[in-house]
């Protein structure tokens, strides 16, 4: 399936800024799955300078330079991304959790132990013994690691509330975690909080979800949104393996990665610096518009 994704962001600002440093992470990832054939990135006003890098995790970063007063800031991000829909694995066939644990707990470097990295905590994201009981419903012993984590994303899914007036974006997943509501990012940073406490490397993904208008009505622009979902690493030959908690599903042709971290953090599509006076207002629109099978 082949998508046209527009992004558009916009700053509104109450007073005049002379001088802004943003780093955007916008280009969706060329993955086994997933093709990003053509990217562009345009912004106004004008960057007086921009430059292109990978970060530590392998993000495409753009960073620019807007320097001149203004009061408004718009990026616009465009992508073609073919994806092609993942294989299916019987879970029940997937080693036992407790052999990834230790895996990636091996003083020799591999595969396990580079992703044991992802078994710690982060800015966002500290392991507790509350989320090491809340997975342990899920992760009994010797249970199978895909099956594990098939449970764990119904139970989140059956169990929490989507609620966008629950929690923003300096919400505490501790919060969100003890009144079992929040959005996606909430969702998937207490599932990472709940398998990193039992000691299972995962990371943050951040992209987009197709979304579909109800039969006979028109696809509204604008409409769809950044999505946030995790990757667990379940061995050598099944990898990291996408889980979505917010919609219960593993990710497949639907699915849009742009980038991963330890949590949301790491992969903000949009962050920098501003000087100027009085505060800001932004506002975001994404449209993924399915263009046909490639």
């Amino acid at each position: 399936m082949r998508y046209h994704v527009i992004h558009r962001t916009t700053y509104a600002y109450d007073g005049p800024v002379t001088v802004g440093h943003y780093v955007a992470r916008l280009e969706p990832r060329k993955l086994p799955w997933q093709d990003c054939p053509w990217h562009e990135l345009h912004v106004q006003p004008n960057p007086i300078e921009s430059t292109e890098r990978d970060d530590y995790f392998g993000n495409t970063c753009s960073y620019f330079e807007v320097e001149g007063a203004h009061e408004k800031l718009e990026v616009i991000a465009r992508s073609y991304v073919d994806i092609r829909p993942s294989a299916f694995f019987e879970p029940s066939k997937s080693p036992p959790w407790e052999i990834i644990r230790t895996a990636c707990r091996s003083d020799r470097y591999n595969a396990a132990s580079s992703a044991g990295e992802l078994c710690f905590g982060s800015a966002l994201i500290k392991p507790a013994p509350p989320f090491a009981d809340y997975a342990l419903v899920s992760f009994t012993p010797k249970k199978p690691i895909l099956e594990g984590l098939l449970d764990l994303t119904r139970r989140i899914y059956t169990e929490f509330k989507f609620d966008p007036k629950a929690t923003d974006h300096a919400t505490p997943i501790e919060k969100a975690f003890n009144q079992r509501s929040g959005v996606c990012q909430d969702f998937a940073q207490v599932m990472i909080a709940c398998l990193r406490s039992i000691g299972l490397p995962t990371r943050y993904v951040s992209g987009y979800l197709e979304t579909r208008p109800p039969p006979g009505q028109a696809r509204m622009i604008g409409a769809d949104a950044s999505h946030a979902w995790v990757s667990l690493y379940c061995g050598e030959e099944l990898g990291w393996m996408d889980a979505d908690p917010t919609n219960n599903v593993l990710p497949s042709d639907r699915h849009i990665t742009l980038a991963w971290g330890r949590d949301f953090r790491d992969v903000s599509p949009l962050k920098g610096v501003t000087i100027g006076d009085g505060s800001q207002t932004l506002s975001v629109g994404v449209d993924v518009i399915p263009i046909g099978d490639t």
